[in-house]
């Protein structure tokens, strides 16, 4: 900038005026004084003669672990000491007066406020009146009077806004109304209730709202469809995020709008996403081992946390999801693919020879992708299309403008009912789009050349209930589709019979391998194939890092069995990317017919596993210790090395870094704790660096009382 041109200014800040008559109230933060006394019309001068009515003392609002609200509303495992209940279900509070209560002669109400500027019509401002002769929008009752103490019943309205309410005690006066200050002892959380029937959360299945409601262990599954990996995730129970507090009632907007505020693509939201594998300035997504600390960190710096990939997004808005009450559980799809240009195909364009024209093939299919599920009715949506919606934070593609998507009938995907809101399409795609082979001709030019209808969405999967073990939830999403399989091998097969195989192998990071390739020709005549195998490095997402085989051999086949082997040394190593995937892909041209054939095989190298374990007296607020050992078993450096740990009710998230491990030494980590719940849980600990990612352990506890 030369001396001459004037300064840029930022520009000035906008205000709601001309707009609306007040902010949009989007925060439990934002709130407004309420006067502690409201006159009727015109006072005299001086205090108004309020001596001779009604006073409060004191109010309870019974908001202990072990009293009456928690344990019935299902709230006790929440880590916050203000009353947490559901709405549509009565909680009670005690209010001490100054004397004797008489409902013939004294009127008071419990006011409900929310937001800035609360409104009766808006559903941000409810007196609750307890005498029959007053209607109150969320019914209200005395329980019990005894003396100058009585016990009053409230029941939210089971569409009420969910979030942070301050409460008031009013008593009226001839003069006017009469207020209790605003104490945030007495803030009261009201959440969706999935255990009251005229909630559109309900779910009638007890075993299933155990696992989706209240459960803090979750387990994320991830390698291949048939070499499944899996990793135990801790769900913590943290506070509402921000959105409009006039739209927390319905539960299709708010996770909706939850599935954009948990990204950072739009707006300053939770997670900032990062596939590159540079994780300089934040933590690799491979090193989380719950919500906990990315949350804490979001709620203290209201700045995206870095980083995260599909899994990551997919925990955090488990916890959201139960943290307000909704039933939600983390799904993983296997061979996801992910349709770049919405023609629900993936398609895979090959030269004239038969190879794979990288260039042009734009459309991915990830070795798996995870995302939520989340229960609810949809009224907006014809009848039937209610029960498990799809969720996604994970920022693909936009919905709307922004990148979001869902809540998607789960009913409609699979009926392919794909005019429904929202984003049925894309997610249909991701489960059930065929993989066309496309050979591009001298003249630019594609013909389909091979359609393959059940690569994409090989196996759904989500927690078992009740336990850690898998369910296959895969025709939940797609009708069984006709394919034939072979134990441990990938199949495809032509209209020829001409069967290419590419058998299961498992391997440790580091080790060498064969990989065999196996082609049947089962036709009378001979044939002669122009192969291409190329095994390539790749990211989870399906995207190529780098390609370390490549061969084209000619095989000549009679009536029987060829067979050409392969081995695969550790040359892969200097080029591995994030969660060791190598995949393999193999293409060929009968040369006498013309067709395609074709195999793919991801294999997911299996990473050591950290030991952790525990000393002491599994008993609530006792001193307890945690031990966590790995020795490092490569011929080379491991640098920079974060170990992290955490338990759902026993410990909060711990870090610690190495800045060396040399080959064949190892490191112990000792780490004190005191359990805060009774009850089993789990310790769970990471390590990561950027020569090895997820290597994890975990041990089990019992906690006494």
């Amino acid at each position: 900038m030369s001396d001459n041109e004037p300064a840029t200014k930022p520009p000035p800040k906008v205000f709601h005026r001309g707009r609306t008559a007040t902010p949009v109230a989007n925060s439990n933060a934002d709130k407004k004084e309420v006067p502690e006394f409201e006159p009727f019309g015109l006072m005299p001068r001086g205090p108004p003669p309020l001596i001779e009515f009604l006073d409060i003392w004191e109010v309870d609002m019974l908001q202990t672990q072990s009293g009456v609200n928690k344990p019935q509303h299902n709230t006790h495992v929440y880590a916050n000491d203000r009353l947490i209940v559901r709405r549509g279900q009565e909680f009670q509070l005690k209010v001490t007066f100054d004397r004797a209560y008489k409902p013939s002669e004294d009127q008071f109400a419990v006011e409900f406020v929310i937001g800035a500027s609360p409104q009766f019509n808006k559903g941000t401002y409810i007196p609750v009146f307890v005498n029959k002769e007053r209607q109150s929008p969320w019914p209200g009752r005395v329980v019990d009077s005894t003396d100058n103490v009585v016990t009053l019943g409230i029941t939210p309205a089971p569409d009420c806004i969910v979030g942070k309410w301050r409460v008031y005690l009013a008593v009226m006066t001839p003069y006017g109304i009469r207020r209790t200050k605003w104490d945030e002892t007495r803030d009261v959380y009201i959440l969706f209730n999935p255990w009251a029937p005229a909630d559109s959360v309900f779910l009638d299945d007890y075993n299933e709202r155990l696992e989706c409601v209240l459960n803090e262990l979750g387990v994320i599954y991830h390698g291949a469809f048939d070499d499944v990996a899996e990793r135990l995730i801790s769900d913590g129970f943290e506070d509402p995020f921000l959105m409009p507090i006039t739209n927390r009632g319905d539960p299709i907007k708010v996770t909706r709008i939850a599935s954009a505020m948990l990204n950072s693509r739009d707006d300053d939201g939770v997670l900032e996403g990062n596939w590159g594998g540079d994780y300089t300035y934040g933590v690799a997504p491979t090193s989380w081992t719950g919500s906990s600390e990315i949350l804490l960190q979001y709620s203290s710096s209201k700045r995206p946390v870095c980083y995260a990939q599909c899994w990551v997004y997919a925990a955090v808005f488990n916890t959201f999801l139960r943290c307000l009450g909704i039933p939600g559980r983390v799904v993983t799809n296997f061979f996801s693919a992910h349709d770049n240009n919405g023609n629900l195909r993936t398609d895979i364009i090959l030269d004239d020879n038969g190879k794979i024209d990288r260039l042009r093939t734009v459309d991915t299919i990830w070795n798996y992708h995870c995302w939520n599920e989340c229960y609810m009715t949809r009224p907006d949506l014809p009848p039937g299309f209610g029960g498990w919606q799809v969720v996604d934070a994970t920022p693909q593609e936009t919905s709307d403008g922004m990148y979001r998507c869902g809540p998607a009938s789960v009913h409609a995907i699979k009926h392919g009912q794909l005019c429904y809101q929202f984003d049925a399409p894309f997610v249909f795609a991701e489960v059930n789009s065929d993989v066309v082979f496309k050979s591009r001709n001298r003249d630019g030019t594609l013909s389909t050349v091979k359609v393959n209808t059940s690569h994409v969405g090989r196996m759904v999967l989500t927690k078992a209930q009740g336990q850690d073990t898998r369910r296959d939830i895969t025709d939940h999403y797609k009708f069984s589709e006709g394919k034939e399989e072979r134990e441990g091998a990938l199949l495809l097969q032509d209209l020829e019979s001409y069967i290419l195989v590419m058998p299961l192998v498992e391997v440790r990071v580091g080790d060498s391998f064969e990989l065999k390739l196996v082609l049947d020709n089962a036709s009378d005549q001979a044939r002669s194939v122009d192969m291409y195998v190329s095994g390539n490095v790749v990211y989870y997402t399906g995207v190529t890092s780098s390609e370390f085989l490549f061969k084209s051999p000619e095989m000549t086949l009679g009536p029987k069995k060829g067979r050409r082997v392969w081995p695969v040394a550790c040359d892969y190593m200097r080029q591995l990317v994030e969660q060791a995937n190598l995949h393999f892909i193999a293409t060929g041209k009968v040369k006498e017919t013309g067709q395609i054939i074709s195999a793919m095989r991801v294999v997911t190298l299996h990473t050591p596993k950290l030991s952790v374990e525990v000393s002491g007296q599994a008993k609530v607020g006792e001193k307890m210790l945690a031990i966590i050992k790995f020795t490092n078993p490569f011929k080379f450096n491991l640098e920079d090395v974060n170990v992290r740990v955490e338990g759902p009710g026993v410990m909060s998230p711990k870090h610690k870094h190495y800045s060396l491990v040399t080959p064949g030494s190892s490191l112990t980590w000792t780490e004190h704790f005191h359990p805060r719940r009774a009850g089993p849980t789990k310790l769970m600990a990471s390590l990561d660096c950027a020569a090895l990612r997820q290597v994890y352990g975990q041990v089990e506890l019992a906690v006494e009382p």
